[in-house]
């Protein structure tokens, strides 16, 4: 079965990855032969992604991401796929155009919303400064550095706690003690442990309760419906991100009737589904995207890898090692659909013959 990672993301919005040919480097040291990129509001690696799976072998997907807001959903107190803040809904596109076609209205939105996605960010820099000064540090972040040398134009909060651990390290002061200083309380994390203090980092300063915190202004989220169409316009097919079981076995509001919650999706329009894997439980997994598929949805998987950890791009589960036999042929199905549909095809079998047709070159 050919090993499929339909989900992640880039240094183009935030990664593990160094870069594209990192992430493709380890795609094929692991035996994962189709690789789908998908970054938070970019469509700007595509060209990079299907160069660097063009000279190694591999079957590239498009695919975007977005934070929608269904305001109804908002009202009623309803979880979507973000435990945390009602109505709010995360949305991936799958199969987009590559080169990009996106143009007109669709594109000055994606453009809009992803502007203020990075003044945000430049104002919890600003914040985060503020801060810094009032605790006597000696510490001052460059936001114009931080775009230059950490981002590839989308700026997320994660590049602010990067940006903060290299400043610690680059002024030759102790890490623990000065975050600790910063923190007002000690570090918890190994200061050995990159990923670690960055996400310490981030949870402290950056989150709600944080010194730096500022929440995120309703201009930063598209209605869940414009968000379709700019992914449609694009080329591609909206596609509905389930978290599944959490930790402690609990599901959101939206997802924990799965029926209804299929029904629901369909009257939205949307026919095609993900799941990032690490997330849930092989038995869950397995009896949520068996029901979805049986129900007509494209369904896939992917890692993410969108936090400063690196972990294996060849899939597992929160509780195995890795993917069933049935899990790897309903996401390799998945993105033969998705393969078929950025090639102007209609057939699921058209997708399969394009990749195999790639990976046996």
């Amino acid at each position: 079965m050919i090993n499929v990672n339909a989900h992640m993301h880039t240094p183009y919005s935030f990664s593990a990855f160094s870069g594209v040919e990192d992430a493709l480097d380890r795609a094929k040291a692991e035996g994962v032969g189709v690789v789908g990129i998908n970054d938070f509001y970019s469509m700007d690696g595509y060209e990079a992604w299907r160069g660097g799976c063009a000279s190694r072998g591999l079957y590239p997907l498009f695919g975007i991401e977005f934070i929608a807001l269904d305001t109804a959903d908002q009202a009623a107190g309803l979880r979507v796929n973000d435990p945390g803040n009602p109505g709010r809904t995360y949305i991936s596109g799958k199969g987009l155009a590559c080169p990009v076609t996106l143009s007109g209205e669709p594109a000055r939105q994606l453009a809009a919303v992803r502007a203020e996605a990075n003044d945000q960010v430049r104002r919890m820099c600003a914040k985060l400064n503020e801060h810094l000064a009032a605790v006597g540090s000696a510490i001052k972040l460059d936001f114009g550095w931080i775009e230059r040398e950490l981002t590839c134009g989308s700026i997320r909060e994660r590049h602010l706690a990067k940006a903060l651990r290299l400043a610690v390290v680059a002024s030759g002061k102790d890490l623990a003690g000065e975050l600790g200083l910063i923190f007002g309380k000690p570090l918890k994390s190994d200061p050995s442990n990159d990923a670690a203090v960055e996400n310490e980092i981030r949870s402290t300063l950056l989150k709600a309760g944080g010194a730096a915190f500022i929440p995120e202004d309703p201009k930063a989220f598209l209605p869940v419906g414009t968000v379709q169409s700019i992914i449609e316009a694009a080329g591609g097919i909206p596609t509905y991100p389930f978290l599944a079981d959490d930790a402690k076995g609990n599901f959101t509001d939206f997802e924990g009737d799965l029926q209804k919650a299929a029904d629901t999706l369909r009257k939205r329009g949307f026919r095609s589904v993900e799941f990032i894997t690490t997330r849930n439980t092989t038995a869950v997994l397995e009896s949520y995207a068996g029901y979805l598929e049986d129900e007509g949805f494209i369904v896939t998987f992917g890692s993410e890898h969108n936090t400063p950890a690196m972990e294996p791009i060849l899939l597992r589960t929160r509780d195995a090692s890795g993917l069933t036999d049935r899990l790897k042929a309903i996401n390799y199905r998945g993105a033969c659909a998705v393969a078929a549909h950025q090639a102007g095809l209609d057939s699921r079998d058209a997708g399969d013959e394009l990749i195999q047709k790639t990976l046996n070159k």
